[in-house]
């Protein structure tokens, strides 16, 4: 069970528009160092959409490479073909990835019966830690808490990513949280408030710009140091929100080339960050 600050990395891309993957070797060493609890690659922040198949795998492959089991690799093999998500996951799992990620799947929008389906064959056909990950406003679709808790029964299911930003359903989550269950922040303005209901952590988007602070905040929290958590929460309420004026990840790959980490823009179809979006995270930065 991963608890604390896991960053859904960025995936970097040189002038050319290919992946740089140096600068994942660089970030990932960075992170270790700033205290990262976990890293998570091929997330909704690593424009997983626009990678090619042969790119997801050697990012993941360099990830594990790099990490050499100082930090947890959490890989995203989420998709909304089941069988192609299976495939993923074993691939992942045959390459040492310590846990994998399976997105709600797009598009389809399932239904209960569905749902429940997809990820219990996923979870069945490997071994490695699998997180579920919410995320309606992306797929169209939300896990049902009654779904959810069928699938907190099974031993290969640990967590759930949770960032459909509604707090009445994380409060029906958290009372699933058990030894081998719990729920993680996927919306940094509300870490501490699923933290306060026994939330384990976050995987967060803000982390790629301040991970030192994130990991800080959220181990603040976690050894009890309420109030200091809640200050760092409330002081880069600001910032975290600039990071979702448009669609993650434009402005946090903005803000980080800002701040002089030469990662890179975004693929299409996500384009450049609007003129006066790009004046705000200036200001904040």
């Amino acid at each position: 069970m991963i608890k604390g600050a896991i960053v859904a990395l960025i995936t970097p891309f040189n002038d050319e528009g290919e992946v740089n993957y140096n600068k994942i070797r660089e970030l990932i060493n960075w992170h270790i160092e700033q205290g990262t609890d976990g890293i998570l690659v091929l997330g909704t922040t690593g424009e997983t959409p626009a990678l090619t198949e042969e790119e997801q795998e050697k990012i993941v492959e360099i990830a594990i490479e790099e990490s050499r089991g100082r930090v947890p690799i959490i890989a995203n093999s989420g998709s909304y073909n089941t069988t192609k998500s299976l495939e993923k996951s074993k691939k992942y799992e045959e390459m040492g990835a310590d846990g994998l990620l399976v997105i709600t799947p797009y598009y389809n929008k399932p239904n209960a019966s569905g749902m429940l389906e997809h990820f219990h064959k996923i979870a069945d056909g490997v071994s490695t830690p699998i997180y579920i990950y919410n995320v309606p406003s992306r797929t169209g679709s939300c896990i049902s808490f009654e779904v959810v808790k069928e699938l907190a029964k099974h031993k290969n299911i640990v967590g759930i990513k949770e960032a459909s930003g509604d707090i009445s359903y994380a409060a029906k989550l958290s009372t699933l949280i058990k030894e081998d269950f719990n729920i993680y922040s996927g919306n940094d303005d509300i870490t501490i408030a699923l933290m306060s209901m026994g939330g384990a952590g976050a995987v967060s988007v803000w982390a790629n710009l301040m991970p030192a602070e994130v990991h800080q905040m959220a181990t603040d929290y976690l050894e009890g140091k309420i109030e200091k958590a809640r200050k760092t929460q409330l002081q880069y309420l600001n910032l975290i929100n600039a990071l979702f004026c448009e669609t993650n990840p434009v402005p946090i790959k903005e803000i980080m080339n800002m701040a002089g980490m030469d990662v890179g823009g975004c693929r299409l179809p996500l384009g450049p960050i609007s003129s006066a979006n790009r004046k705000v995270l200036a200001g904040l930065l």
